[in-house]
């Protein structure tokens, strides 16, 4: 019988980073999905669909969303997105871990349904750095930068409901973080029990 994967949510301000931590732990765990989700957000420069996310038109979102196709769904900035919930259930059931990049709105709804997902923050080290990585990245006007620096207080404001919290100050650092929570689900009890049963009753014979 397959053991069922665990299922992760990672939530950050927008330019606390945690889209390049995620990419970089994938190409250090094999056995890690990252949901890909549905959004009503036209493509920046270099997306592509079915990669970056699955992009949709309003019509099409809310007939999955009246089709109740969604695990968790938000509008952020005026665009809606949704994390598709046979993909993440049968990803689980195959064995595989998922995580989800997803706000704190997200995340909260998830764990809602499935108590046991495990929630992580990411926080930026200062004010000053978030605004260096958002105008760095080229991809939003200033006036978009503006709306995100003043979303970004009341979202932080939300890391005291994850059960971890990363501070991405030093790369490489947050990322051997996030890996160790990663690979510490692994050895949870029941984890462990289930992987281990044979070992297990033979031991205790």
């Amino acid at each position: 019988m397959t053991q069922r994967g665990t299922l992760y949510t990672i939530s950050a301000p927008s330019g606390a980073g945690k889209t390049s931590l995620v990419a970089a732990l994938l190409e250090k765990r094999p056995n890690l999905q990252v949901s890909i989700s549905h959004t009503t957000r036209p493509k920046r420069p270099g997306e592509s669909d079915g990669v970056n996310y699955h992009f949709v038109n309003k019509e099409q979102f809310k007939t999955m969303l009246d089709q109740q196709a969604f695990l968790e769904h938000a509008e952020v900035f005026n665009n809606s997105y949704g994390t598709s919930r046979q993909w993440v259930d049968d990803t689980l059931a195959s064995g595989c871990d998922v995580i989800l990049e997803i706000d704190w709105q997200g995340a909260a709804q998830i764990h809602m349904q499935l108590p046991d997902t495990v929630s992580i923050f990411v926080l930026p080290p200062g004010r000053d750095t978030l605004f260096e990585r958002l105008t760095q990245r080229g991809q939003d006007g200033p006036e978009i930068i503006a709306q995100r620096i003043a979303e970004a207080q009341a979202e932080m404001s939300h890391f005291a409901d994850a059960d971890y919290l990363i501070i991405n100050d030093n790369f490489a650092t947050a990322l051997e973080e996030l890996a160790l929570i990663i690979s510490s689900g692994k050895l949870l009890l029941k984890k462990q029990q289930c992987q281990h049963q044979a070992l297990i009753k033979e031991l205790l014979l």
